[in-house]
């Protein structure tokens, strides 16, 4: 029955910045299809997330780490496997934002972005990948890109360069781990109601204007990223590799 085909009973994902947001929301979902989740958290220790988590019948990792090194990776897939014995799934869901003039950036702003947005997510997803490549097991990996991974934006230079990056990478790492049974695939979010966004929300012009080219006429919610995550995360898109599906209620289309 093709239902069973988006079952994740057994399965193990790893998601990080899970505290809150779009990443509890992605959390949430794979724990309702039947998947234990590792979250990985920079301050909060994801209480709300596990409470969730535990209530779907899943148990729940919390693990804290700063993102914008490389040097917790190790530390993080150990702990995870260690507890779990086996990881199947990882989503690249953290993400920070700084915004400015171009022409104003400064050196620490860009580094600080492409370090958590870009280089921990690359180098975490190599670490990820090893795993599955040394013990022949097959993986999904799902990479958070953004409607800023098509377009230019404004006032987000480094946000830009590093979700554009994350949809190429998308893209290699798919062409190069096929052979190993890794599906790489992408969600591109449209406009969301988080924490990254609630300047632009309470901007009253700025708000009318985002709504006025979203069809759907409203936010998207941390639950709208469920079914994507739990679909790219299952054996229903076993030959879907690749692709950024746009959650973005229509935006990109205007």
């Amino acid at each position: 029955m093709i239902l069973d085909d988006f079952k994740l009973d057994g399965k193990v994902a790893l998601v990080t910045g899970a505290a809150t947001g779009l990443g509890q929301g992605m959390a949430i979902g794979l724990a309702e299809a039947g998947a234990d989740i590792v979250g990985i958290t920079h301050h909060s220790p994801a209480k709300e997330t596990s409470e969730k988590v535990h209530a779907a019948g899943r148990e729940f990792l919390a693990l804290q780490a700063d993102l914008g090194s490389i040097d917790p990776i190790d530390n993080v897939i150990r702990q995870a496997e260690e507890r779990f014995g086996h990881l199947d799934i990882l989503i690249n869901n953290a993400g920070i934002i700084r915004r400015n003039k171009a022409e104003e950036f400064t050196v620490a702003d860009w580094d600080e972005v492409i370090n958590v947005n870009l280089r921990t997510l690359f180098f975490l997803t190599q670490a990820f990948a090893k795993r599955l490549i040394v013990g022949k097991s097959k993986g999904k990996i799902i990479n958070i890109c953004s409607m800023l991974s098509y377009s230019g934006g404004i006032l987000v230079a480094p946000y830009t360069a590093s979700k554009s990056a994350v949809a190429g990478l998308t893209r290699l790492l798919a062409n190069e781990w096929a052979k190993y049974g890794i599906n790489v695939n992408g969600i591109a979010p449209g406009y969301m109601a988080t924490a990254n966004t609630a300047p632009l929300r309470a901007d009253e012009g700025r708000n009318r204007e985002i709504l006025s080219r979203i069809p759907l006429d409203r936010w998207g919610l941390p639950d709208d990223l469920k079914g994507a995550a739990v679909y790219l995360a299952s054996s229903a898109s076993d030959y879907v590799t690749a692709t950024i599906l746009r959650v973005d209620g229509g935006w990109l289309t205007r």
